[in-house]
């Protein structure tokens, strides 16, 4: 090497140096700050800034201790989907019927909804899932083959994801509620419905209004009392996998303007075929079954038939689209799909567990030790996960090579002026996102775990550390 290579690589060195050093210093003087506060002092805190060019360190913090990471963990669910699914993968939802139509249109046989997985079935976020949409294709295709009567049943099969649709590690009080909702290898209106209430007096039952939509196979006992204006909602639905009797519990502030929770549907698929069968009574096509799920076939003994001739596929909308809402608004229960579906495309049951196994073995293969990616589920919602913030900065950073990556930074948020996810769970505060300081593109994850007090005020301490990264040239 001459002597002119061997300055200027010196220059370089010393110039990138040069550049680090002040955002290092002022990292480690929030982070202190962060860690040295009182809300912080029985918390573990960390965080991992990388170079998003490089993977090079820019600032380390405990960034190998494994901590609940809330819902960022949804960022390295939707990597390892865009990385295993791409970006234009697409569910199909197949429709069709068993048996045969005679000449004046009576199908003897049963009408099959067989699911493959697609959160968006009927989902209100999409031109082409909406439910009226979802069941126009489906009358349509009914008419279109000549079927005019149904001497037979209406079947959601979801039994592409087996029966257990509540991942291991959640809680008791999460499960009911909207963002709670389980697993279904058929999804509807994304698996959950709100309940409208009446408030009154403090300390006085909150009263049902009613469900939208109406759920007459559903039994609503509620236990909410009024509290007082400004306490907000703490209202809780508990529903057990499979039941059918949901209690409301906790209290409704006076002046929530909202005036409803949405909680779990107890099963999608029995609610799809509930729906289509009360559109086709609507439209005059007599259905002499009453509407079935893979569920409550098996409660009697019984099997799902398989569909002898399939009518039409509904499509869902690409993954890319899935995954800009499932981070946008944080959908547990699309992060909770799409782990079983990584699984399924590995050619494995599409259980949460084999989903887990297979992320962590794509990651292995990458250097990741699985150890720093111990996790429970897809969403964060379990309170058991536990990763490292220097494993999620280094999923983050590997994003940024791929041709996918304008996608998945599109869906992330914006808090702060950082483009970032958020997550929370109880005494747990995480974000992972990407910051440009002075021309350099940098990622990170910082997580605190165990903090005390208020939530809002913890989070203005988190985004001071972040504001470090802010920077302009």
């Amino acid at each position: 090497m001459n002597i002119k290579q061997t300055c200027l690589l010196s220059l370089l060195f010393i110039t990138g140096n040069t550049f680090a050093q002040p955002l290092q210093d002022h990292l480690q003087a929030a982070f202190n700050r962060l860690q040295a506060d009182s809300q912080c002092r029985y918390a573990s805190v960390s965080l991992t800034v990388l170079d998003a060019q490089t993977g090079e360190p820019v600032f380390t913090a405990n960034s190998n201790m494994g901590l609940a990471t809330a819902s960022t963990l949804k960022t390295i669910t939707t990597i390892t989907a865009f990385n295993l699914l791409g970006k234009d993968f697409q569910y199909q939802t197949l429709f069709g019927y068993t048996g045969s139509i005679s000449p004046d249109g009576t199908l003897t046989g049963d009408v099959i909804i067989k699911g493959a997985g697609d959160p968006t079935l009927s989902s209100w976020r999409y031109d082409g899932t909406h439910e009226s949409h979802i069941l126009s294709l489906m009358t349509d295709a009914l008419q279109k083959a000549g079927i005019k009567k149904i001497n037979g049943r209406i079947i959601g099969d979801d039994s592409i994801f087996g029966s257990q649709s509540i991942p291991e590690g959640w809680i008791w009080m999460d499960v009911g509620n909207y963002y709670g909702a389980g697993t279904s290898g058929l999804c509807w209106r994304e698996n959950q419905f709100d309940i409208k209430f009446k408030t009154g007096r403090v300390d006085s039952p909150v009263h049902v209004l009613r469900t939208v939509p109406d759920m007459p196979y559903v039994d609503i006992k509620s236990e909410l009392t009024n509290a007082p204006e400004g306490t907000g909602d703490k209202a809780y639905a508990f529903l057990p996998v499979g039941g059918k009797l949901m209690y409301l519990r906790g209290t409704y502030a006076q002046d929530e303007s909202k005036k409803a929770i949405s909680v779990a549907m107890p099963d999608p698929a029995y609610d799809a075929a509930f729906r289509l069968e009360d559109t086709l009574k609507r439209l005059g096509i007599a259905v002499t079954g009453d509407p079935e799920s893979t569920g409550t076939l098996t409660a009697k003994g019984q099997t799902t038939p398989s569909i002898a001739t399939n009518l039409t596929t509904v499509l869902s909308p690409p993954l890319s689209q899935i995954i800009y809402w499932l981070n946008q608004k944080s959908i547990n229960l699309y992060a909770e799909q799409l782990l079983k579906t990584i699984a399924w495309k590995a050619g494995k049951q599409p259980t949460t567990q084999n989903g887990v196994e297979v992320e962590q073995n794509f990651w292995k293969a990458r250097g990741i030790d699985p150890h720093s990616l111990n996790v429970v589920d897809g969403s964060g919602l379990s309170p058991g996960d536990r990763v490292t913030t220097m494993t999620m900065a280094t999923v983050l950073q590997s994003a940024k090579k791929e041709t996918w990556f304008p996608d998945f930074y599109q869906s992330l948020p914006t808090y702060n002026g950082i483009k970032m996810k958020s997550g929370s769970i109880l005494n747990v505060l995480t974000y992972a996102g990407y910051q440009t300081y002075k021309g350099r593109e940098l990622c990170f994850s910082i997580m605190v775990n165990n903090y005390n007090g208020s939530r809002r005020e913890v989070k203005e301490k988190l985004f001071r550390v972040l504001d470090e990264l802010k920077a302009t040239p």
